[in-house]
């Protein structure tokens, strides 16, 4: 008897490592911040509340990076129960310090939907480009009455992934007599974008996607459905995210969370069609993408990926309905 506890209890592990796992972070007060995971960034936007999913491990050395360097930068190792959702709370102890706090977690066949003003990203072992910047130069001018006035230019640049300052100090001078002191701050911010990560709606007015849409597909002339397809090379990691795990009802899970924050080509959907086995899922799947795919015009070439006239005709009639 004892060694069959044994055995359930062996079996049961194994089990649970192979499942699928997510976990959530949240800044209790709304600090924006980045999560780093075994020293690879997974969010490009700093955010206040970030889900990374499809873990294949069961413990990560974490890294949290406020947006504001002011508030410095937290390390944390997080050890957590495979295949469920956990959740750790970013907040300040009575010390008035910042710390990680695991706070709950639930199977993850019981997890609730992904929110809107929640960032879902698939665990990436490739960091994603910086979404956003920020440099601010600061110049003071000063004057002495003794016949030579002074000016110091202070610059400092704040990266957004390390939260380090870059300063440089620039002393002129120049003779005059001038008896005045004045004092100038200018500020500029730079924004750069990335095509990784976006919260995209089902594609109910193709026309104005299309009017916005910042990205061309050579050779297509049709409607759009949403602007900035995935990469070649972040499809290819969200593929094999998915292709990793063993059963349907998990990879769907991965897939639909991938999609609902991103914008696919339909031959993008079709290759995600086709690591599922069972033809229902693969027709879910099809008519979840419809509404996050940048080629609506060339949906009809997901047919080659049913088996049954049966299946192709349902998509179609779903296809029709949403136009």
């Amino acid at each position: 008897m004892k060694k069959l506890f044994i055995l359930i209890a062996l079996l049961t592990g194994l089990n649970l490592y192979g499942q699928n796992t997510n976990l959530i972070f949240f800044s209790e007060q709304g600090e924006k911040f980045y999560i780093v995971l075994n020293g690879i960034r997974q969010n490009a936007k700093a955010e206040t509340n970030v889900k990374v999913t499809g873990l294949p491990a069961p413990n990560y050395k974490c890294k949290v990076i406020f947006e504001d360097p002011k508030l410095g930068e937290l390390d944390k190792n997080l050890m957590f129960q495979q295949g469920t959702e956990t959740t750790f709370n970013i907040k300040k102890n009575g010390k008035g310090e910042y710390v990680v706090r695991y706070l709950n977690e639930v199977p993850i066949a019981e997890a609730p939907p992904t929110p809107v003003n929640q960032q879902a990203v698939v665990y990436t072992t490739t960091s994603p480009a910086p979404a956003s910047g920020s440099t601010t130069y600061s110049q003071t001018t000063t004057t002495t009455t003794n016949g030579v006035q002074g000016g110091g230019i202070n610059m400092n640049i704040t990266d957004p992934e390390t939260g380090q300052n870059v300063s440089m100090n620039v002393n002129v001078n120049v003779p005059g007599n001038v008896g005045t002191t004045s004092s100038t701050t200018y500020t500029t911010t730079t924004t750069t974008s990335s095509s990784q990560t976006g919260d995209y709606q089902p594609a109910d007015n193709h026309e104005s996607h299309h009017n916005h849409n910042t990205y061309v597909l050579p050779g297509y002339n049709g409607p759009v459905g949403c602007p900035n397809p995935m990469s070649p090379t972040d499809f290819a990691s969200v593929k094999q995210s998915i292709s990793s795990k063993s059963f349907d009802d998990t990879k769907l899970t991965i897939a639909k969370q991938v999609i609902s924050s991103n914008c696919l080509l339909s031959s993008q959907v079709k290759e995600i069609m086709m690591l599922f086995s069972f033809e229902d899922t693969r027709l879910e799947l099809a008519k979840y993408s419809y509404g996050y795919t940048y080629d609506i015009g060339n949906y009809y070439k997901l047919n080659d990926a049913f088996k049954f006239e049966s299946s192709i005709e349902e998509l179609n009639t779903y296809v029709n309905s949403k136009k």
